[in-house]
């Protein structure tokens, strides 16, 4: 390639929108509120309403929308929260900052996505467990109504983790519109993505979503009068603005993500490549499009030796990290982050760009 092709492309989405965007700033700084202000608000009624769920609450970035949603849950120290270990730190650090233990599943081989059938045997097998946190990796949702009707049936809360999921559904019904609670993350790389850090809860239950309300700022519900507490965690005024302007593009984006995709899947159908696999009913909005190869690491260095640079995640799973290391069996989880490889799947991509990608893949395999 004569011009470096990387994993990610987030001028591409503000370009894609520069205009609005532009604007949405300039209104912002030509107000003069910059933290919890109209913008925040008419975002939170716009996402609401895309997602079709009952309400959404802005904070400062997803990790934060984890936490908070726990907390608002009732998770304290000494309980239990289920979830994977093939997805980034920030899932178990939310759940290590409520005080709360991390049991870690396996996955499913074809989708890399919560096993519920291993959901189960640990529900059964542990009674004292307070939440379950599927995590809807790259683009692609979970088993969702599986999954919520085996936590709900052993008394577990579920909170959707939807950084990677923007748009994406199951059966008709959007990713962070199935849990208790679900996190977004809006960092700049995300299918709906800010020009800095950004995030919120969504959910279903209106006095959760209160209470998440409460905690994002000192547990204040009279300025100065904190009735728990609570912490600092808001979106700005900007960031808030600036995903106004891309909301509406959201869904055309992703279905320029999807053609991308498919121009991969013919292209790469033949070859040795284990491809991307989606679940009966699922929607994938393609955050990542994700390989798996033994011959990852080597795939990797030749892919950027022709100029396209490709992403891992993850290339080590959360229990064998020192942070959250675990004695646990995952065998699928560890199979998978040994091969994972994404090719590069953006908005600043065409497909005759993914078709020589695609070309370059098939050269060095077959070399």
């Amino acid at each position: 390639m004569r011009t470096p092709i990387h994993s990610a492309d987030p001028l591409a989405g503000y370009l894609a929108a520069k205009k609005e965007i532009d604007a949405a700033v300039a209104r912002v700084l030509a107000v003069g509120r910059y933290i919890l202000g109209p913008e925040v608000e008419a975002f939170e009624k716009e996402f609401t309403a895309y997602l079709d769920c009952a309400g959404a609450v802005a904070v400062a970035n997803g990790t934060d929308a984890l936490e908070l949603a726990l907390r608002a849950l009732g998770v304290e120290p000494g309980d239990k929260v289920v979830t994977v270990a093939n997805t980034v730190s920030a899932t178990a650090a939310a759940i290590q900052a409520v005080g709360a233990g991390t049991v870690f599943v396996d996955i499913e081989p074809g989708t890399m996505l919560m096993d519920a059938a291993q959901l189960e045997r640990t529900l059964k097998s542990d009674r004292s467990i307070k939440a379950v946190v599927p995590v809807h990796l790259y683009g692609q949702p979970c088993d969702m109504a599986e999954i919520t009707r085996l936590a709900r049936a052993h008394g577990a809360a579920v909170v959707e983790d939807c950084a990677q999921a923007h748009g994406a559904e199951v059966d008709g019904r959007k990713a962070g519109a199935w849990g208790d609670l679900a996190a977004f993350s809006f960092y700049p790389t995300k299918n709906l993505g800010a020009l800095g850090d950004g995030g919120a809860v969504t959910g279903g239950d209106a006095a959760l979503l209160g209470k998440v309300r409460l905690l994002r700022q000192y547990g204040w519900r009279t300025r100065y009068v904190s009735e728990v507490a609570g912490r600092n965690s808001r979106l700005d005024e900007i960031q808030a603005a600036i995903l106004r302007a891309r909301l509406p593009r959201l869904d055309e984006e992703n279905a320029h993500r999807a053609r991308l995709a498919s121009v991969y899947l013919e292209l790469l159908k033949d070859t040795p490549l284990r491809l991307p696999v989606t679940g009966r009913g699922r929607t994938h909005v393609w955050h990542q499009f994700v390989v798996r190869t033994p011959r990852r690491d080597e795939l990797q260095r030749a892919l950027a030796g022709h100029g396209v640079h490709c992403g891992i995640l993850y290339p080590v799973p959360l229990h064998r990290q020192p942070a959250f290391a675990q004695p646990v069996s995952l065998p699928e989880t560890e199979r998978a982050c040994a091969e994972v490889l994404s090719l590069p799947c953006h908005l600043g991509l065409d497909a005759a760009q993914v078709e020589k990608i695609a070309e370059s893949v098939r050269k060095i395999l077959t070399t």
